[in-house]
């Protein structure tokens, strides 16, 4: 089974993907930037607690099923409509079960979190989630369809027009509802253009049903699904509990205090979702020594950005936090310290292989549960004795332990050697360069950060004539992160590329973006400066 040679590349695509996500994060940046400004702050935990279970929703209820696209369309050539078909029938009737349940009992969500607000919303959120369950799909099946350009464009305009629409609804209307129903259109969009692309890539796709391949699809997706499910569990769970202990603005700071870095989640999907169907092609050829090389290739290249947005976000997590939510959220900064403890463990990419063999996939779903059981005991005993930090500790330390174990695990059954340690030097060379840019970042901002806040703030008052606190957190804040990052980045750069970190074909293709972008803006304003003329 030899991969054809028009198929683009592992960093082609990975390149792609990530080029849609970051310029997706440019996009729905502003929203959490703007709802914290606009909305009281029981308000936006009524908010983020409606979210949170969307999102769970769109994650758990499909039970990976989707995720089947990548391995079918890669090995079954001639049941791939059939493949696309099965899983929009699946994501169709769980996304439809779950509005009719929402619909009957709204009560299921309001109860969960003490709002008569969120029961009230209840059966317009079944809506969305029903929908964002149906066009979530649409991401999916284009990369696993060997198209990231189209995935690229399917990602850039999703993120546009939600971020547009959420937008619009929390600036004029500046309530909850308003945003969910910016939701729900965003993902009725996004369904009419998924239609669209199945039906132009697998043509009738609606006549290949086939319930005997249905069965064989859901053999092969559940047990990934499931485990995924307990993943979804162990990761989201507490923010359930302290939603049912404390009061929604309490849950405001707590959900901001574990705020996931948008560009953290971008890489690692954008690196995995190329890698599991280049792992299912080098396990059915039995090549598990490409499989750990392909595998520390991409920690390599994730350690490139993670560990250093780890190491600034540690140094200036007060003045981030500040900065981004204003000081109603200065108590999420402990919260957010524990939570940033996990960003390193982003580095080591497991979903790839488990996917590939099936018998991980039961042994990882049997790890899961274990974990999830004992983290819900602990959170159970947590809401009585423990505030916010303690929560957020619990949740931490059970997600180490099942990192490691599901790690050793891999590793057996990839039969790695003390030898293959000499694959992760680049990550270990990484490790330093980041704790030398680190140090001095460090010294800076302990020694100039009161100094260049001060200037920061007379800045906004004097020069700019701003008298709101929060507008002049954000510039004394921007002030300082930007002279922290100024310092940070060329130490790490320079240093990572003497270690040889940066390889020479990550340089050209740096030095030919910079030369594009240079002669278009040339061409621009040539253009502009004819034109005045």
């Amino acid at each position: 089974m030899e991969e054809n040679a028009n198929t683009p590349s592992l960093k082609s695509q990975s390149a792609w993907l990530l080029f849609a996500k970051v310029v997706g994060f440019v996009f729905s940046f502003l929203l959490p930037f703007l709802v914290v400004r606009f909305l009281a702050q029981d308000s936006v935990g009524v908010y983020r607690q409606i979210f949170q279970v969307i999102i769970n929703a769109n994650a758990i209820l499909p039970l990976g099923v989707a995720m089947s696209a990548y391995y079918y369309l890669s090995r079954e050539p001639d049941r791939r409509a059939s493949a696309v078909f099965n899983i929009l029938i699946f994501n169709a009737v769980v996304g439809g079960l779950a509005c009719l349940a929402l619909y009957l009992y709204p009560q299921m969500i309001g109860g969960l979190f003490h709002s008569d607000e969120i029961t009230r919303l209840a059966p317009v959120v079944g809506l969305v989630i029903s929908f964002w369950i149906l066009g979530s799909f649409l991401e999916t099946v284009a990369v696993a369809n060997q198209e990231p350009r189209w995935a690229t464009v399917f990602i850039i305009l999703a993120q546009f027009t939600k971020s547009a629409l959420m937008i619009a609804a929390v600036m004029i209307f500046q309530t909850v509802e308003s945003i969910v129903y910016a939701a729900l259109v965003q993902a009725l969009l996004q369904t009419a253009v998924l239609l669209v692309y199945l039906n132009s890539r697998f043509p009738r796709f609606w006549k290949s049903f086939d319930l005997s391949f249905l069965r064989e699809q859901l053999a092969y997706a559940l047990p990934y699904g499931i485990a995924g499910l307990m993943w979804t569990l162990q990761t989201d769970v507490h923010n359930y509990f302290v939603g049912y202990r404390f009061s929604a603005a309490d849950y405001a700071v707590y959900a901001y205090g574990c705020f996931q870095l948008p560009l953290v989640t971008m890489l690692s999907e954008s690196v995995s979702s190329v890698l599991i169907p280049k792992m299912s092609r080098l396990q059915a050829l039995g090549d598990k020594p490409e499989m750990i090389r392909l595998t520390s290739r991409a920690m390599q290249k994730l350690a490139f950005f993670f560990l250093p947005i780890y190491a600034f976000l540690m140094i200036t997590a007060h003045t981030f936090i500040v900065t981004l939510f204003t000081r109603n959220y200065e108590r999420a900064v402990p919260i957010f310290m524990i939570n940033l403890t996990l960003l390193p463990l982003y580095v080591w990419i497991s979903d790839p292989i488990v996917r590939s063999f099936k018998e991980l996939g039961r042994y990882l779903l049997i790890l899961r549960v274990f974990v999830l059981v004992a983290l819900v005991s602990a959170l159970y005993f947590g809401i009585r004795h423990f505030d916010l930090t303690g929560m957020i500790l619990i949740v931490v330390i059970a997600a180490i332990f099942e990192k490691v174990v599901s790690t050793v695990m891999i590793m057996r059954r990839l039969g790695v050697k003390r030898s293959d340690a000499a694959l992760l030097s680049g990550v270990g060379k990484t490790a330093l360069c980041t704790a030398a840019a680190a140090l001095a970042t460090f010294l800076f901002y302990w020694q100039f950060e009161p100094v260049f806040a001060g200037l920061g703030t007379r800045l906004a008052q004097e020069v700019l004539g701003f008298a709101k606190i929060s507008l002049i957190d954000l510039v004394s804040g921007t002030l300082v992160l930007g002279l922290s990052f100024a310092v940070f980045a060329p130490i790490y750069l320079l240093s990572a590329n003497y270690a040889g970190i940066i390889e020479d074909d990550e340089k050209r293709s740096v030095s030919q973006f910079v030369v594009r972008l240079r002669q278009g803006a040339g061409k621009f304003f040539g253009r502009t400066s004819e034109t005045k003329i």
